[in-house]
């Protein structure tokens, strides 16, 4: 079994985290090579929901920025592979919903992932727009 729980994203170990995006795949398309550009990434979500399984081992982290009204971007959902399958992601997106309850909860999807948010109760919406990052 695991636990769900918000927690301040400045305060997790570093290295923990990017372990658990290794294990989830997601590091293939997020910058954790970059130990300190990641540190800012969870420093400057202000929500945060970890998994960890009983023994405390971190399994899943859903890491989002809302104004707790109207709006909730699910940045990252990374759940070990380990543990996919099993419901870790939902209780990371229920607790995630339940720290905002009034906010649309809103990703953009991880191509082998598109699948997968359909059965959670998203929508697929068709008119987002993304626009890379200055370099």
């Amino acid at each position: 079994m695991w636990k769900c729980e918000r927690v301040i994203g400045a305060d997790l170990d570093v290295e923990e985290v990017i372990g658990v995006y290794r294990a989830s795949t997601l590091a293939e398309r997020r910058p954790v090579a970059d130990v300190e550009r990641f540190a800012r990434m969870l420093a400057g979500a202000n929500l945060v929901v970890v998994a960890r399984a009983d023994e405390g081992s971190l399994i899943g982290i859903a890491r989002s920025i809302t104004d707790g009204a109207y709006s909730t971007y699910l940045g990252d959902l990374a759940v070990d592979v380990a543990y996919q399958g099993k419901g870790v992601g939902r209780d990371l997106i229920r607790v995630t919903r339940e720290a905002a309850p009034q906010a649309k909860l809103i990703l953009l999807s991880a191509p082998a992932a598109v699948g997968y948010y359909p059965r959670v109760g998203f929508t697929r919406h068709e008119s987002a727009w993304t626009r890379d990052a200055l370099q």
